[in-house]
């Protein structure tokens, strides 16, 4: 009864932010004709002003806003990269702030994408090593392989939550040490938009949040289904 209720807990915690963040996005993306520029045009302009040599901007018309470091790419979203709304001016904002972690050497996003490069394929064969776990023990009558093949897969089951608990710091220090001074100081938006930029940019690092539960949600998963 308990694990079913944790489950449930779980569940709702992980729905609440996405909810809160698609909420808020959404709102703000009505298209504001008195703003300067696009979110492209904002991202393309910082880029300029900060000069950050090789930085290229990508509009993505399936994907989500990001920044990859390995590329050195914005990427932003269609209507991010096409619109004049405040969601689409601070976002963009949000993903310079990232290039400008790289730009900076900020060695919180070196770690994350170093981390990121192999936590997914991590993933996969940890979960391969935990289903072969059980049976690797009854029929290769040697219960220290099993053993080790159990501590094997939760070791590596780990490597999502380590990776999601680095880029929470990573993505608040986007949005407030980076994108929230430049956009207030560089008065790309009005004062009186500034709570408003606050809360986007809230939402746009707690896109992370609902990631990281869900590795901790895989993770208790994995241990309910052992413990049988």
């Amino acid at each position: 009864m308990l694990p079913a209720l944790v489950l449930i807990l779980l569940f709702i915690i992980l729905l609440f932010p996405q909810f809160w963040v698609q909420k808020v996005i959404k709102k703000y993306s009505s298209p504001i004709e008195t703003l300067p520029g696009t979110g492209g045009e904002l991202a393309k302009h910082l880029v300029d002003r900060f000069k950050l040599d090789g930085v290229s901007i990508k509009k993505v018309e399936n994907g989500n806003d990001h920044y990859n470091p390995e590329t050195k790419t914005i990427a932003l979203s269609e209507s991010n990269h096409d619109e004049k709304s405040l969601a689409a001016v601070t976002i963009a904002a949000h993903e310079f702030g990232h290039a400008l972690q790289h730009n900076t050497n900020y060695k919180p996003l070196l770690l994350r994408t170093t981390l990121a490069k192999f936590a997914a394929a991590a993933e996969k064969i940890a979960s391969v090593i935990l289903i072969a776990s059980p049976f690797a023990f009854i029929l290769g009558k040697i219960p220290a392989v099993g053993l080790i093949m159990l501590l094997a897969g939760f070791t590596i089951m780990c490597l999502p939550v380590i990776l999601h608990i680095i880029t929470l710091p990573v993505e608040f220090d986007a949005s407030f040490n980076r994108a929230l001074p430049i956009l207030s100081e560089g008065e790309y938006l009005s004062p009186s938009t500034m709570p408003i930029a606050k809360k986007i940019l809230t939402a746009a690092a707690l896109t992370y949040v609902s990631a990281s539960l869900s590795s901790l949600l895989n993770f208790y998963r994995w241990f309910l289904i052992l413990r049988r």
